[in-house]
């Protein structure tokens, strides 16, 4: 089974952020979604840091970058209405309709999806 990767997860990983170092653990079969990887673009381009060449760095490493599907896209759509109290944006959402598609576990550092019955697993980089 395949473990999605919310933003914030390679994010830690990526940053040496606490918790990071689970994510470098589970990478090689790991999935994230192309809407989680224009997160993890933009918010690495904020700190500077220089992104030419990252996809392939984590694609040698195992990582997946998954197309958002139309599928995905009505998914993630679909969610609004149970998430928007806790107020999960569309990268987020993306996360899950990917791991909804493909029942499997999500990887976060957000502590608010521990809350959220969806009927996916969410696993937290800090407890």
């Amino acid at each position: 089974m395949t473990l999605v990767l919310d933003a914030s997860a390679l994010l830690a990983w990526l940053h040496r952020e606490p918790g990071g170092e689970l994510v470098g653990t589970v990478l090689d079969g790991a999935s994230i979604s192309a809407v989680n990887w224009s997160e993890v673009i933009q918010k690495s381009l904020q700190k500077g840091v220089e992104v030419q060449g990252m996809l392939d760095e984590v694609t040698d490493l195992g990582l997946t970058v998954e197309p958002f599907t139309a599928a995905q896209a009505e998914q993630a759509a679909r969610l609004w209405a149970q998430t928007r109290g806790s107020g999960l944006s569309l990268g987020d959402r993306a996360c899950l309709a990917l791991a909804m598609d493909r029942s499997a576990p999500v990887l976060t550092a957000d502590r608010d999806w521990a809350s959220l019955a969806l009927g996916v697993e969410v696993q937290l980089l800090l407890r």
